[in-house]
């Protein structure tokens, strides 16, 4: 019986930080948790910091690799066979942009009442991004595909290589991070369509003490994670889905 009601949860980029405070809050609720990292040595490492506050495992997952997803994607379907949270929070902040982290389970088995909050940044909502480039694609909701969204983002790095991002209508401060984080906001969007039943959200910590704002932020690691656990642990049924999140407060994509 304890099987069946069993709950299973997966953090990325889970070994320091936001992602690690998530892992602890979310077991601090009774689920088990697979906090994954791309570096085995340091996921190791956190998961031994949180021994004894509840069921942590360790999953090496690197969100570019293709044999890491698949690899990874195997071992949540025959040790568990199935998946209730997936909580996307591994980031980037350099000039390379990746197709969003939701896809990594998009072979694994979820339960029926699964929940999916990918953790994202309000820099790349389109609202705060004056640039029309972003805007023309991402603002067309109805017309959305995830191809548009991955010729939408090849096109992006041409013109980054190429240095006409300004010329071509592309953000020039910060211009990776804000893509990546505006196509992962478009992919969430997609995926609340294609998995009606589920509930998948977007949410922005709040400004979070990490390496990518170079631990400038006014909050701590434990209190952005709050955000993005209130959403995972939303009753079935009645939560909202496909909406993106400041801290607790709806905002628009």
């Amino acid at each position: 019986m304890a099987e069946a009601t069993a709950r299973y949860a997966v953090v990325t980029g889970a070994n320091k930080r936001i992602g690690f405070a998530i892992c602890k809050q979310l077991t601090s609720e009774g689920i088990t948790v697979v906090l994954t990292a791309r570096d085995e040595k340091r996921g190791l490492e956190a998961v031994e910091k949180l021994k004894g506050l509840g069921h942590v495992i360790f999953h090496q997952l690197d969100v570019t690799d293709p044999a890491s997803i698949g690899s990874f994607t195997h071992f949540i379907q025959t040790r568990f066979g199935k998946l209730d949270i997936l909580v996307n929070n591994a980031g980037i902040s350099g000039a390379h942009v990746e197709e969003s982290e939701a896809l990594v389970a998009a072979n694994i088995l979820f339960s029926g009442s699964a929940k999916i909050v990918n953790v994202s940044s309000s820099m790349g909502r389109l609202e705060n991004m004056p640039d029309a480039r972003p805007k023309e694609v991402l603002n067309d909701v109805e017309n959305l595909t995830e191809e548009k969204i991955d010729e939408f983002l090849s096109e992006f790095l041409k013109d980054f290589k190429e240095g006409s991002l300004e010329t071509k209508g592309w953000p020039h401060s910060a211009s990776a991070y804000r893509i990546s984080k505006a196509a992962q906001n478009a992919y969430t969007r997609i995926l609340t369509k294609k998995y009606p039943l589920f509930c998948i959200n977007a949410v922005c910590p709040g400004h979070v003490k990490t390496d990518i704002t170079y631990n400038t932020g006014l909050l701590t690691p434990d209190e952005g994670a709050e955000a993005a656990v209130r959403l995972a642990l939303l009753p079935h049924g009645s939560s909202p889905s496909g909406l993106f999140f400041f801290r607790s407060e709806e905002k628009p994509f």
